[in-house]
């Protein structure tokens, strides 16, 4: 690990941030709301890998932030053989993105590994989610504080992994990318699309991803500590 490390850089969502359960706790107040008699469980099942496939299309430039919206929620229904006119499907699209920052479940070891880090380096965020949302999930989940900058890729106008944002983070951080590190559970938006600009990387990989070996990995946070 390179010993000159003065500024970490953190994905949010995922990373420290416990999008499944937060957005499942989200889910839960959907179906009440719009009173949607399915199996949360089985829905989630479904929709996750659906989610993770129009994020990856989202990300590469493919479709724009109402289509992901959309077409995630439309297929997961669709699964079920169930259809919503697309009004109530944008309904329930702008209300999943009010209701997911009113939980703030982060994962495991976060608070503690924020602490530990602190004094001995500048933290900042790289985010490739809703500009809206992400400033909320911060100071509502009480992380904020820790952080000296939050680069967002609707600010910037493109997602990681395009080597522009992470531009973007270093500059405004004042940071280097020689001694920066770039912390993130998604193998080709984070650890790639740092790596491209000469960041050392982390990839928490909590999902156990197959990723290659070369790379530093870790399944748990706090065992970040071992290497920082």
């Amino acid at each position: 690990m390179n010993n000159t490390i003065k500024h970490v850089f953190f994905d949010l969502d995922h990373t420290l941030w416990d999008f499944d359960q937060n957005s499942l706790l989200a889910f839960q107040m959907i179906f009440e709301k719009f009173s949607i008699d399915l199996n949360i469980d089985l829905f989630l099942e479904e929709y996750k890998p659906i989610n993770m496939k129009y994020w990856k299309l989202y990300r590469e430039e493919k479709i724009n932030k109402q289509e992901l919206r959309r077409a995630r929620l439309v297929e997961a229904f669709t699964v079920f053989n169930v259809e919503f006119p697309i009004a109530v499907i944008d309904a329930i699209a702008h209300n999943y993105i009010d209701f997911l920052p009113l939980n703030n479940h982060l994962i495991k070891g976060t608070r503690e590994l924020l602490i530990y880090l602190k004094p001995k380096y500048h933290l900042h965020i790289i985010t490739n989610g809703f500009k809206e949302v992400q400033n909320i999930k911060l100071s509502n989940s009480g992380i904020k504080q820790y952080f000296k900058t939050i680069t967002n890729s609707e600010e910037v106008g493109v997602k990681k992994p395009n080597p522009l944002i992470f531009e973007e983070a270093i500059k405004k951080s004042g940071a280097l990318a020689t001694n920066s590190i770039m912390i993130g559970d998604n193998y080709e938006a984070d650890i790639l699309g740092a790596e491209a600009l000469g960041l050392d990387t982390i990839c928490f990989n909590y999902h156990k991803e197959k990723i290659p070996e070369k790379y530093l990995q870790t399944s748990e946070l706090l065992q970040i500590k071992n290497y920082l």
